[in-house]
């Protein structure tokens, strides 16, 4: 695993650092003994935006967020646990997932449509509703500005560390906040979203806006990260803007603009820490393509090379073969000209036009050794650009993955 130097995973306010809100963790008996049950508040009414898996198999916290979504304009809550994802329990875990809202909503003096409800980790297993519920009224009790830490903590299932970032910028001289929290460390594949991420801002933004902003943004970030090709059935990223800071963001503005690259940013941090903490990652690696015909082929080649186990464990083994790099590009289903691939690891050109090997095997391996492998496929034949995001494969992977319910 990581060292903790290279993770850099010191824990901001994250989630609370938006004006008006607050969060706590707490541990209710989902899991033996680690924190299990997160909660976040608005302290006033916020506009919401979802996005959710597209596996067919849809949890039912995931069916009654995507309910609220709809049929509602205002919210103030997001509840959590982990340790149980609430899949594959038919009737019972739509009931419970709906308890869950209930509780909150009363403990709170709220609509239970005003709540999204959120689960993760083993499927199939019965939500134990009475320890949940019981832990959602002492979470309540406990609700705080600097429950920031314990919230991103409790929504962790194989992670090894919590994932808490924010950002903070001026808009006509009034600072506006947005933070997040995450959590992803396997069956980590983009088809939106990857794992879960909440987020929060203290600006005014319509629920459509909202929506576009969302989606737009997480379809470079969230949606670029590969662990290992699964994608999940509880998926989701919900954020909410309550307004609190007094700044309204409207689209087509210069201050849409600002505050599309700020949530870019603090998205993108969320989504590198979750391969970062790739379940038996030792390596980090950004893979961009260049030169493809449209940024979709791009994307695609990206995607598929980041699928490669033979590309990650060839990478975690440090051996620079890029036979198995022009391979997957082959079969990514693009248009390209393989006369004229080139590879280039950490900046260092390993393999330029007409297949001319600019190292030695032992040298270009060491261009592996670093914890963070930067790959730069050069196509050649036009203006498309894309990059994603993925991890190496280890022998802890299978380990991690052979015993996950043990």
């Amino acid at each position: 695993m990581f060292q903790e130097s290279y993770i850099e995973c010191k824990v901001k306010k994250g989630i609370t650092a938006a004006k008006g809100f607050k969060s706590v963790g707490i541990h209710c008996g989902v899991k033996r003994v680690k924190k299990d049950l997160a909660l976040i508040v608005s302290d006033v009414p916020a506009t919401a935006a979802g996005v959710f898996t597209l596996n067919k198999v849809q949890a039912a916290p995931v069916l009654v967020c995507k309910e609220h979504l709809m049929n509602n304009n205002s919210f103030r809550a997001i509840v959590c646990n982990s340790g149980n994802a609430n899949a594959c329990t038919g009737e019972k875990g739509y009931k419970d997932a709906v308890a869950m809202a209930n509780e909150t909503a009363s403990v709170l003096g709220i609509s239970p449509q005003e709540v999204f409800v959120s689960s993760t980790g083993v499927i199939g297993e019965k939500l134990p509703i009475e320890k949940i519920t019981t832990g959602i009224k002492r979470a309540a009790a406990h609700l705080s500005e600097s429950g920031y830490l314990s919230a991103a903590e409790a929504i962790m299932t194989t992670d090894t560390f919590a994932k808490s970032h924010e950002t903070s910028f001026l808009v006509n001289g009034i600072e506006v906040n947005i933070g997040g929290i995450s959590k992803g460390s396997g069956m980590i594949h983009p088809n939106m979203a990857t794992m879960l991420g909440f987020v929060t801002t203290d600006a005014a933004i319509s629920k459509s806006t909202l929506q576009d902003l969302l989606k737009a943004t997480c379809d470079k970030t969230f949606n670029r990260i590969i662990v290992d090709g699964d994608t999940s059935t509880n998926d989701m990223v919900i954020m909410l803007a309550n307004g609190a800071s007094g700044v309204t963001i409207e689209e087509g503005t210069d201050e849409y603009k600002l505050f599309e690259e700020e949530l870019f940013e603090l998205l993108k941090k969320l989504s590198i820490d979750i391969v970062k903490d790739g379940e038996g990652a030792t390596k980090v690696i950004e893979i961009t393509v260049e030169g493809a015909l449209t940024d979709a082929d791009a994307e695609k080649a990206a995607r598929t090379v980041a699928l490669s186990p033979l590309v990650k464990t060839a990478i975690h083994g440090e051996d620079a073969n890029w036979g198995r790099i022009l391979a997957a590009v082959g079969y990514s289903g693009i248009e390209f000209n393989p006369d004229k691939f080139e590879i280039t690891i950490n900046e260092i050109p390993i393999l330029k036009e007409n297949y001319f090997v600019t190292l030695p095997n032992v040298v270009a391996n060491q261009t592996l050794k670093p914890e963070k492998i930067n790959l730069l496929l050069e196509l050649h034949g036009g203006n498309g650009k894309a990059t994603c995001w993925t991890c190496d494969f280890s022998e802890e992977y299978v380990k991690i993955n052979g015993s996950y319910r043990t």
